[in-house]
């Protein structure tokens, strides 16, 4: 099942009796399990009938005592084991899974990693549980994701204000919903996020980031590059070497494919990039102009050999501080 149908029976009080959370997203682990514990029980019942446990510090035997009560003065109880994966005995819960306590909500949250539904025990849940497999969002959709979230806020972000998010806070959701929560306790619902406010507020600067030195690069506007290289290099820890020749190949490598497809109907090529909307597709265009296919291929050689010399391979024992590789690396591509 997908989180959102799960916390919608929750929040209509459907429960099952045992839910089994996997998977490398722990956001949406986290997500249900917070749901769950927010709509199982009442705040007056939680005092006796809620039990969390550990797995580093749980056997399967408290588990299943835990899970074997009776609910004291309310319609149900509610058991969650967290960080199930460091639960050296969790296999021997198989038993209890195949026939669990009507009255208890068993939560086995498993982070970080997928259960093998081939073992016996992965049988067991998969035939008994609700299970959940929280899977991590490619990096297209995470502003697509992102837009709901903010949606469900009551607020809206236009697709350069998304694209400035997503280029700077990744895909690592619980950091990304952190952020997003900040804009929505300082802006009134409606509001239309722009990059302004997320400069105010989240501490991205509009002017000097990722997409913009890309988008400087793309159009080979030497003064906007140089100038946000000299932001980069006074603030190192917010724009380090290896990210922006990560994000930048990823700009380039785009480019390049663009160039393999640009006679294609334009939602094919959208498709190909990856790309959600034609606004996007602009600059790519515009970048392909100012960069044939083997200029292209040019700056793809030499980014990987600039993040090969920003991890210290091939590259002499005292080397460049990073603020010179990266003056360097952009003096390069400006003159391809």
């Amino acid at each position: 099942m997908s989180h959102q149908s799960i916390i919608k029976d929750v929040k209509k009080k459907q429960f099952s009796p045992v839910y089994f959370l996997h998977g490398a997203e722990t956001y949406f682990i986290d997500l249900v399990a917070d749901a769950i514990e927010e709509h199982a029980l009442a705040e007056h019942e939680r005092a006796f009938n809620q039990t969390i446990l550990y797995g580093k510090e749980s056997t399967h035997l408290q588990v299943v005592d835990a899970a074997r009560r009776f609910p004291m003065m309310a319609e149900r109880q509610l058991v969650v084991l967290r960080e199930a994966q460091e639960m050296r005995s969790l296999k021997d819960l198989q038993t209890y899974i195949e026939k669990p306590t009507p009255s208890t909500v068993l939560v086995i949250a498993h982070k970080h990693k997928r259960l093998n539904f081939n073992s016996k025990f992965g049988k067991a849940v998969k035939a008994n549980a609700v299970v959940l497999e929280a899977k991590p969002l490619y990096d297209n959709q995470v502003p697509d994701w992102m837009a709901d979230y903010l949606s469900a806020k009551k607020l809206k972000a236009g697709p350069a204000a998304s694209a400035l998010l997503g280029e700077y806070l990744g895909s690592d959701l619980a950091k990304v919903a952190n952020e997003l929560d900040k804009l929505a306790l300082n802006l009134p619902q409606g509001s239309e996020v722009t990059e302004q406010l997320i400069e105010e507020h989240i501490g991205i600067s509009k002017d000097y980031n990722v997409f913009e030195f890309q988008k400087a690069l793309g159009q080979r506007d030497v003064m906007k590059a140089n100038r946000i290289v000299q932001y980069f290099i006074a603030n190192p820890r917010k724009n380090p070497l290896q990210v922006v020749v990560g994000s930048l190949y990823n700009y380039f490598s785009k480019i390049y494919l663009y160039h393999s497809v640009a006679r294609s109907p334009e939602q094919e090529i959208l498709s190909a990039l990856s790309l959600r909307s034609s606004y996007f597709l602009r600059e790519y265009r515009a970048a392909a102009r100012q960069f044939s296919m083997s200029a292209t291929q040019e700056v793809i050689h030499l980014l990987r050999e600039f993040d090969m010399k920003s991890k210290g391979v091939n590259y002499n024992a005292t080397g460049k501080p990073d603020g010179e590789l990266l003056k360097e690396m952009t003096w390069r591509i400006l003159h391809m």
